[in-house]
């Protein structure tokens, strides 16, 4: 298969998503950088750890700028975001893998909660 014809797929893949299937896709996303954080630290490898930080904190900013306040639970979604924001932050300055250990377990029942939703609201 071609770049282009991939590249197709997949921007119809996530155009015709529904917004709770675009946000496990996130979660998940997310996920899987701060893994890549992780193994980056074992390896040593800065530069890849250095990026994947940076997605993560591109994604969860996306979250949280995307939240709607018309919605109660919307504040405690920011307030959390807010936490794996400092979290984030601490780990790039720290270089610390622990800090991830911390805040993926979080993550995961997050996620699997919007999982959860997305299962009874169909």
């Amino acid at each position: 298969m071609n770049a282009y014809g991939y590249q197709n797929y997949r921007t119809q893949a996530v155009s015709t998503m529904t917004p709770g299937e675009m946000l496990n896709l996130l979660y998940d996303e997310l996920l899987k950088r701060l893994t890549r954080a992780e193994l980056a630290l074992e390896k040593k490898d800065y530069e890849l750890f250095d990026q994947s930080m940076k997605r993560s904190v591109e994604i969860v900013n996306y979250l949280k700028n995307t939240l709607d306040y018309n919605y109660k639970i919307s504040s405690e979604l920011k307030r959390l975001y807010d936490f794996f924001l400092y979290e984030f932050s601490r780990i790039s300055a720290g270089r610390n893998s622990a800090v991830i250990s911390e805040v993926r377990p979080l993550i995961v029942e997050l996620r699997d909660t919007f999982k959860e939703a997305e299962k009874l609201s169909s």
